[in-house]
């Protein structure tokens, strides 16, 4: 049974010294409603503009490597993978994070001292399931000897290879299911670190302001130069594993899949997300705020008229087979004599034109992105392009004509579809379908002005 989405209970502060920055900042946690996501809103700029926590908001940095930073136009919040992770860790989906500067604290480099507010504040269940982004095949990253693999994987398991040249890290690997116990004790905890010979070089070019060793690990040539010991034996690659999650964060759901790293940092790690999202992604954000309607998973024509505005004789889907929300829908059209384009296409020789084909396959496509929205009656669904369009075998009068598409994109109100149409077991045609989302009465509306 897929479990409902969380928020926090109540509202909850915390105050500490960016990082970076060296800038005191107070971080206000408050819930947020379903379907919302993980939003920051920086509320020391007078118009308190908001910035999902997504990849679409992901800004690259000349240091990118050290830290993941968000922006949306020239506003920007950086070094949020500590707090993401934490987020995400303790199984919350919906909260707003207000900030009145533009990098949140760093109290001791790791995410525990999050973990420990936002669970002073109380997380509670949502009325709406949560929505996994599902790995189904095989993703590889692999550039300037840094690989990461996601594999498809009921649950989440990362799996990380650290290597350092320096003696007092070497190579270290951890390998672990995550599950909100084991992020609690094994993996939140881990804190940051750099070697002392990096600190200078950091400093010159800005960042480590706020850098002590009170909230980083300092390597030394022989030794730790902390009072504190290491919390494990293996802190640092266990610190590898909370960045990383921090940065799956900014998939805006949880990830279903099984990473394997080597030798990943935020710049490759967030180029991974990125493939992931492009591959498998969810609904956009523009969607991802809206109230989504309960759909069955299978509909009959009845219920897909109350979806689809085409009636007789352009309404080309007799049913709806399966409806995976937001991924994938299968479609049936019964191919019959009485259709009336066989009087023209041929006489004594009938066949289905293909631009029908397609026509049929965009329609179950449409069924997939209206079934999304609260009011489908209020939307319509126009075609905006076609793909890769190729035609293997011709559609006969009695074919049954199956049609299977899968979201590859949803960004804003536009979306793009991979289709395939079958007749038994036989791949008839497939294309990749271009597709935007409109408000009938503003469309009617420009009609009427025109």
């Amino acid at each position: 049974m897929t479990p409902n989405q969380a928020t926090l209970a109540g509202e909850v502060s915390f105050s500490g010294v960016g990082l970076h920055s060296g800038v005191r900042t107070t971080l206000v946690f408050k819930p947020a409603p379903a379907d919302s996501g993980i939003r920051f809103i920086r509320s020391d700029i007078t118009s308190k503009p908001e910035i999902e926590a997504h990849i679409s908001n992901a800004v690259h940095t000349g240091d990118y490597s050290r830290r993941t930073v968000l922006g949306r136009g020239d506003v920007t919040i950086s070094t949020v993978e500590h707090v993401l992770a934490a987020v995400r860790g303790l199984g919350i989906d919906n909260l707003t994070i207000e900030l009145d500067t533009g990098e949140p604290p760093e109290p001791d480099g790791s995410s525990a001292p999050f973990v420990e507010v936002l669970k002073q504040a109380g997380i509670v269940e949502q009325d709406a399931r949560k929505r996994f982004l599902e790995v189904k095949s095989p993703v590889v990253l692999s550039e300037d000897g840094v690989q990461i693999v996601a594999l498809p994987y009921d649950g989440l398991r990362i799996s990380f290879t650290a290597h350092y040249e320096h003696p007092l890290i070497g190579t270290q690997y951890a390998s672990l299911d995550i599950s909100r116990k084991v992020f609690e004790t094994e993996i939140a905890p881990a804190r940051t670190f750099s070697l002392l010979e990096d600190v200078e070089d950091l400093r010159n070019r800005g960042l480590i302001k706020g850098g002590s060793l009170e909230n980083s690990i300092v390597i030394g040539d022989r030794d730790i130069m902390n009072k504190e010991p290491l919390r494990f034996p293996d802190e640092f690659v266990r610190h590898k594993i909370l960045d990383l999650l921090g940065d799956l964060c900014l998939l805006g759901s949880p990830v279903k899949a099984h990473i394997i790293s080597v030798k990943s940092g935020h710049a490759s790690n967030i180029k991974m997300v990125k493939h992931l999202s492009e591959r498998f992604g969810k609904p956009e954000k523009s969607l991802a705020g809206r109230h989504v309607r309960e759909v069955p998973s299978s509909l009959s024509i009845e219920q897909i008229q109350e979806i689809m505005p085409h009636r007789y004789p352009f309404l080309l889907v007799d049913r709806i087979l399966s409806l995976e929300e937001g991924k994938r829908v299968v479609g049936l059209k019964n191919v019959t004599i009485n259709e009336p384009f066989f009087q023209g296409h041929f006489p004594g020789h009938p066949i289905m034109p293909a631009v029908l084909i397609i026509e049929a396959m965009a329609q179950v496509g449409g069924v997939l992105l209206l079934s999304m929205v609260e009011n489908p009656k209020e939307k319509l669904v126009y075609f905006m392009a076609i793909d890769k369009a190729r035609f293997r075998k011709r559609v006969f009068p009695g074919d049954q004509l199956r049609f299977d598409l899968e979201m590859l994109r949803l960004r804003m109100n536009t979306c793009k579809m991979r289709g395939r149409a079958y007749v038994g077991e036989d791949l008839v045609a497939e294309a990749e379908l271009l597709s935007v989302l409109k408000d009938r009465e503003e469309v009617k509306k420009r009609g009427i002005d025109k």
